[in-house]
């Protein structure tokens, strides 16, 4: 296992990711995490992350110093080589020069960590502070024309420093410098996959569970379904789920659901439908955030009712994936920044008297679906493209009726049967539309009208934290607005979104 410490950089799933996609294990936890605690825990290395503070600050996140006594090979990258050198003696300061964006690397050491990569090599900087003494058995491995020292070593206490970030795509060399640190200095072995994930994952449902039952907001998307499956796998009869039908689904897609899960899965599953509540609750609700606290807390009232029904229930069972965490809370109980609620994160009301279980809180999307294959999951759930827990009132920006969801209903279904007619579902991450509240001007049978805009959004991503937006040939653009424009009453104009993420998200709310 390589443990990661969260020091608030919105790349720690990143840093996951080149870990996992090496079938190494790994875990990201908190800086409060005591050295103690880590030694017990056994981890073949340790990787301190970046992240927005500078380490001269007096509430900059700090870890346990003892750390770097245990004897496990450590990687600082940025914010977490300043906080090494800070904490074995070195120097940092506030840079002359800030450095963001692409740099030119010179290798200095072609050893350790920069085995295999030839110098110059391209990589990607994004810091605002720079070490400018070292302690004492360091050593510079690389440098740029602007930070003198962007990469150190003491090879005898296998400590090591990068200053650029090799988790990104812009850093070309970054993954072989992360497998050197991996196989050459931690010495881990290939041994992650989903079949040891399931497997493990089966053993500790059954430990916490027990024969207790086990209750699960079930909502047909990837992450519940596979949630569903394995759970049902570790306990049997005992898992009971609950759908519930919150009127803000896509055209036809309860029933659809319905249909498929009964199919698919031999669970016991109970149907609530409250549409009618939730439109009550969105009503003269402008702000996004709003929106989602409604929605979330409208489903735990409805979710409730119905989890009463089941007497002996003690568990909640809830597929929340590490993107919902990430962008939901503080990471793991690290510093990194809120980005936006999801319903599905943050814990339970009072109230509610159940202990939560939620077996893929660390795992990716594209790891979920790896696992739903592993657990025999047929390929129209394992791919149906994700979609959000508050459903079309987060694409629906200003407030949601009836009439609006109507509309974008119909937009969304044209949009989605010309994506799948064309062979491009399986290829993008999400397509959707979006009613955008305003109108304008345009001309139908010599007529002038006053009507709604539509946007589509169509993304290509591996895991929802970084997405790029899809180069859709013009073509089928045509025909999808030539289909929203004939088809859906009310809208004289479609447009397409090609904003990435970052700096957008993938949701307009």
């Amino acid at each position: 296992m390589i443990l990661i410490i969260d020091f608030g950089s919105q790349y720690n799933q990143l840093i996951a990711r080149r870990v996992r996609e090496r079938r190494v294990y790994c875990r990201i936890l908190p800086p409060t995490v005591d050295a103690d605690e880590i030694k017990e825990m056994n981890p073949k290395g340790i990787i301190l992350s970046g992240g927005p503070g500078s380490i001269y600050e007096e509430n900059s996140p700090k870890a346990d110093k003892r750390i770097f006594g245990l004897g496990v090979p450590i990687l600082g990258i940025c914010y977490g080589m300043q906080f090494m050198i800070d904490a074995l003696g070195g120097e940092v300061q506030a840079a002359g020069r800030r450095e963001y964006g692409f740099a030119r690397l010179e290798v200095v050491e072609d050893e350790g960590l920069f085995k295999g990569v030839a110098s110059p090599a391209e990589c990607w900087m994004s810091h605002g502070d720079s070490v400018i003494a070292l302690p004492e058995g360091f050593k510079i491995t690389a440098a740029t024309a602007n930070t003198p020292i962007a990469a150190i070593a003491d090879p005898a206490r296998n400590l090591f420093g990068l200053q650029f970030h090799p988790e990104v795509e812009h850093t070309p060399k970054g993954k072989i410098l992360l497998k050197n640190f991996l196989f050459d200095v931690c010495r881990c072995k290939r041994t992650w996959t989903m079949k040891s994930f399931a497997e493990e994952s089966m053993v500790r449902i059954q430990q916490t569970v027990g024969r207790k039952r086990v209750i699960l907001g079930l909502s047909g998307g990837v992450d519940s379904t596979v949630t569903a499956l394995l759970i049902h796998r570790a306990i049997g009869k005992n898992l009971t789920c609950i759908f519930v039908d919150n009127g803000l689904l896509r055209k036809d897609e309860a029933k659809q659901l319905k249909e498929r899960l009964t199919r698919h899965l031999e669970v016991d599953i109970r149907y609530a439908r409250a549409g009618g509540k939730f439109l009550e609750g969105l009503k003269g609700v402008l702000d996004p955030e709003k929106k989602r606290k409604i929605i979330g807390r409208i489903f735990m009232e409805v979710f409730e009712a119905e989890a009463k029904k089941i007497a002996d229930a003690e568990f909640l069972a809830q597929g929340t994936l590490y993107p919902d965490v990430i962008e939901s809370v503080s990471a793991f109980g690290g510093p990194t920044a809120v980005i936006k609620s999801h319903h599905n994160v943050g814990g339970l009301p009072k109230r509610m008297k159940l202990k939560l279980v939620e077996p893929l809180r660390e795992l990716f999307k594209d790891e979920v679906r790896r696992l739903g294959k592993e657990l025999g999951l047929p390929e129209e759930l394992i791919w149906r493209q994700p979609f959000p827990g508050p459903g079309l009132a987060i694409r629906i920006l200003g407030e949601v009726t009836a009439k609006r969801l109507k509309i974008l209903r119909e937009a969304d279904a044209a949009l989605l049967e010309v994506i799948r007619e064309r062979g491009y579902y399986r290829k993008l991450w999400q397509s959707f539309a979006v009613l955008i509240p305003a109108k304008s001007v345009g001309v139908m049978g010599d007529s002038r009208t006053y009507e709604h805009i539509i946007a589509i959004r169509a993304v290509t991503s591996k895991d929802a934290m970084t997405a790029d937006w899809a180069r859709l040939p013009h073509d089928l653009l045509g025909e999808v607005a030539n289909r929203i424009i004939n088809e859906v009453r009310g809208v004289n104009r479609v447009v397409y979104d090609i904003s990435s993420k970052p700096p957008g998200t993938i949701e307009w709310e």
